[in-house]
């Protein structure tokens, strides 16, 4: 039970770090409830299981640019999720730059506040 609560709650950060990244950035457009939670959740499965595997095989890339690449990685897993999610779609390379750092931001907080709320 304690897996699918933290499970829910790492759910919920992602689409928390969509809509705070769909109101900064005027070339993200997500409509509708199923973009938000959809797009969430491929986020959140691209993330535990491609990115590993994809950091793994670009390992030489990631330490030449001093872990720059990873941020090709993560706009990668963003471009599956717009990808997959009906109603999502992000216009610019940077757009998706800045989103990744939102994201990024917005999960880094939120696990904070949840650490220090003990509810891992």
């Amino acid at each position: 039970m304690e897996r699918l609560a933290r499970l829910l709650v790492a759910w919920a950060i992602n689409v928390a770090a969509l809509w705070v990244a769909g109101r900064l950035f005027a070339g993200v457009h997500i409509h509708g409830r199923e973009a938000y939670l959809l797009g969430a959740a491929v986020l959140g499965v691209a993330n535990a299981v491609l990115k590993p595997i994809l950091t793994i095989l670009t390992l030489p890339l990631v330490l030449a640019t001093l872990g720059v690449f990873l941020l090709l990685i993560n706009i990668a897993m963003l471009a599956l999720a717009v990808w997959v999610a009906p109603d999502f779609s992000i216009h610019g390379f940077w757009t998706y730059a800045g989103t990744v750092v939102v994201i990024w931001l917005v999960n880094w907080t939120a696990g904070t506040l949840v650490d220090r709320a003990g509810w891992r």
